[in-house]
């Protein structure tokens, strides 16, 4: 395994951020927990870490290749990461206002459906593969990369927005509050885009 404990704690940091950032699944995940608890939300969170894991491992690989093939590719990719960074979270501070569309495939009963939709959500969305082919290459060294490496980034691109998922869902009430509140969800997209920004700085200097 060839990345380090450094790159694996900053890359979990980002997909952090990232989870930070209400949208539609936060709302999906309080809907389900509020009509059927606990148990209706966790299928839905599985769905969604799967959806990554698959983005994360296509990513690795596609852009692995990309690497080997085409001389001076990584640090194009590493700066293509900084940017997406930057621009995501200059969009989040921009349209802090904003508040969060609903959709209401997400919120089907059921776990069989939890878990699906969860899924759907995932491969269903374009930006999703995107992300992963533009944030990846900018945290590790494509160019060596190991089956193992791909494995514990893949597991990281799982584990930390299912994690993330199952405690908004134990801590529903709250939540709920936040994302209700115009004020604080102003508040939270600033947060989250200002950190994104300082992700995006810290990728262009290592």
């Amino acid at each position: 395994m060839t990345i380090t404990l450094h790159q694996a704690l900053f890359y979990s940091g980002a997909l952090l951020v990232i989870f930070l950032t209400p949208g539609p699944v936060w709302l999906a995940m309080l809907a389900r927990t509020v009509s059927g608890g606990f148990a209706a939300a966790w299928p839905l969170a599985v769905g969604v870490a799967l959806g990554d894991a698959f983005w994360s491992v296509l990513a690795l690989v596609g852009m692995s290749w990309v690497v080997e093939h085409v001389a001076g590719f990584l640090t194009v990719l590493r700066w293509v990461a900084a940017a997406m960074f930057a621009f995501m979270g200059a969009m989040l501070i921009r349209h802090a206002k904003a508040g969060i569309s609903q959709n209401s495939k997400l919120t089907r009963p059921g776990r069989w459906a939890g878990f699906v939709v969860g899924v759907v959500a995932i491969l269903g969305n374009p930006k999703a593969i995107l992300f992963y082919m533009g944030v990846v290459p900018g945290f590790f060294a494509l160019d060596t990369i190991t089956p193992a490496d791909i494995a514990v980034i893949t597991l990281l691109s799982a584990l930390c927005p299912m994690i993330g998922n199952l405690i908004l869902a134990a801590f529903v009430g709250r939540v709920r509050r936040l994302i209700s509140s115009p004020a604080a969800m102003t508040r939270m997209n600033r947060i989250a885009g200002s950190l994104m920004l300082a992700v995006a700085v810290l990728i262009a200097l290592i």
